[in-house]
C-alpha cells in the first residue's frame, strides 16, 4: 500500500514540475514583439475576408 503511495506522490511531483516548467520557464522578458502587419502591395491584392469575387 505505501509503494503505490509513493508512486502516486512521484507521480503528481512529476506532473508539478511539468505544469511549472511550461508555464514559468520562458524568455526573461516575455514574448518578443510582435512585427508590424504588412500593407504592402500583397495586402492591397488579396480581397477581404468578407469580399465576394
Amino acid at each position: 500500500m505505501s509503494l503505490l503511495l509513493l508512486e502516486a506522490l512521484g507521480a503528481l511531483v512529476l506532473l508539478l514540475l511539468i505544469v511549472w516548467w511550461t508555464m514559468f520557464s520562458g524568455r526573461k522578458h516575455g514574448e518578443l514583439p510582435q512585427a508590424p502587419a504588412s500593407t504592402g502591395a500583397d495586402a492591397a491584392d488579396s480581397p477581404s475576408p468578407g469580399e465576394k469575387t
